[in-house]
């Protein structure tokens, strides 16, 4: 197809006015790909459109909540019919309960939620919690994992193995980064030794239990087991951060699908079928400590609001039909299968990733488990294949790093043009 920019380019121009960058998430200002970003005016089912008019089959998915794809009707109408009441109170309602029971009953590892409003603020929410419930400081992150612009987690490994972090963004104390401590994923000897010597200090550790923002690096089971033992054992709390596989690879999340108990586990955005929502939950002797029952504070204005809840019932209910999971998790097995079989046979040095409904662009023939293991020329020649696919009208997140969804809103129609598409770009980049 002829892409055509002229308004987004024009719009972008007037909006770098008004925001930094001239946008409001610094990934979607396009840095890593070629082109201004595409400012979109509407979604429905798998597409999405520009306001150049532009037709795209959508795999970023509001970066993973859309599970149901684009403008559903059952969370449309829900919305719809709730805003009809009004659209915020600062009190509780009765949505509010039901959605508590409907996750609850439903996911053996929560006994009781506190909701927000973005996965940022529930992992926040969570390590101020596991620090009051523990009385200890120190917490304990993996390389490669991302858990939102907290500030203690915007840090990156120093030097050494076990390492306490650094700043990796303008406006955090040290001080601040150094109650974070650092590691390799997969690195079960480095936790055993850091755990040795810093236990008496140390709350919580987290992690991704499936890493999903800095590519798809799945984690061997024994590796999450043995985190569980050890925490156990030293009596640290275990957080996973589920704001990307959380209600996505399965209703039970990751925690369901390797079968190991974190003591909190954060959401994200696909609790309100794509409104901003956010939380986090687990044990209730631990989630008790939370105000107004305990001493650590924690308090949103706009937290469990009914229109969010609204349209986040309606998509936990759509998730909880029979068979929904396992079709997602063979439509995206068959689409992956069909481009890798593509690629194997051409030879070329590249595979993807997959999970659940969860898909990664791998420029390198084996698999990555840790960050240090992507090809370093990922960006650019990410950079080369986003174009081709835009021109073809398929929409990938405008990074290299970022991964793809698919949602039961992808029909096979456009399942086999995005392969055919996808297998005509990578020989394009690999000629």
């Amino acid at each position: 197809m002829q892409l055509k920019r002229d308004t987004s380019d024009q719009l972008f121009e007037e909006a770098k006015k008004y925001f930094p960058g001239g946008v409001n998430s610094p990934v979607r200002a396009f840095k890593s790909v070629h082109g201004s970003p595409l400012f979109i005016h509407k979604g429905d089912k798998d597409r999405i459109y520009d306001e150049d008019g532009n037709e795209f089959i959508d795999f970023c998915c509001s970066w993973g909540p859309l599970i149901h794809g684009h403008n559903h009707p059952a969370i449309r109408e829900a919305v719809a019919e709730t805003i009809q009441h009004g659209l915020s109170f600062g009190t509780p309602t009765r949505s509010g309960v039901k959605i508590g029971q409907l996750i609850t009953e439903n996911h053996s590892y929560l006994d009781k939620v506190r909701f927000v409003c973005s996965g940022t603020e529930a992992v926040m929410s969570a390590i101020r919690l596991a620090r009051g419930y523990t009385g200890k400081t120190k917490i304990l992150k993996f390389e490669g994992c991302y858990h939102g612009h907290v500030d203690s987690l915007m840090v990156k490994a120093g030097s050494g193995l076990a390492t306490f972090g650094i700043s990796t963004s303008a406006g955090i104390p040290e001080a601040l980064a150094q109650e974070t401590l650092v590691l390799p994923l997969n690195d079960l000897a480095g936790v055993e030794t850091l755990l040795a010597e810093h236990h008496e200090d140390l709350a919580c550790i987290i992690i991704e239990p499936i890493p999903a923002n800095n590519g798809l690096l799945i984690q061997d089971t024994s590796f999450l087991v043995w985190l569980r033992k050890l925490c156990d054992d030293y009596k640290i709390l275990l957080i996973f951060d589920e704001v990307i596989s959380g209600f996505r690879v399965g209703f039970e999340g990751a925690a369901g699908h390797y079968k190991v108990a974190p003591d909190l586990i954060t959401f994200g955005k696909i609790l309100g079928g794509g409104m901003p929502v956010g939380a986090f939950g687990g044990k209730a002797e631990i989630m008790d400590h939370v105000a107004p029952l305990g001493p650590v504070y924690q308090a949103g204005t706009l937290s469990a609001n009914p229109v969010a809840i609204a349209a986040g019932i309606a998509s936990l209910e759509l998730c909880l039909q029979e068979g929904f999971y396992e079709n997602l998790q063979l439509k995206t097995m068959d689409f992956v299968q069909r481009i890798t079989e593509h690629t194997a046979a051409k030879g070329y040095d590249f595979s993807m990733q997959q999970i659940g409904s969860i898909f990664w662009l791998n420029f390198g023939k084996h698999r990555v488990i840790t960050s240090d293991q992507i090809n370093p020329e990922v960006n650019d020649l990410f950079k080369v294949l986003h174009l081709e696919l835009l021109q073809k009208g398929i929409y990938l997140g405008p990074s290299g790093y970022e991964v793809g969804f698919i949602s039961s809103a992808h029909t096979q129609e456009s399942l086999d043009i995005t392969v055919q598409a996808m297998c005509d770009s990578l020989d394009t980049l690999y000629r």
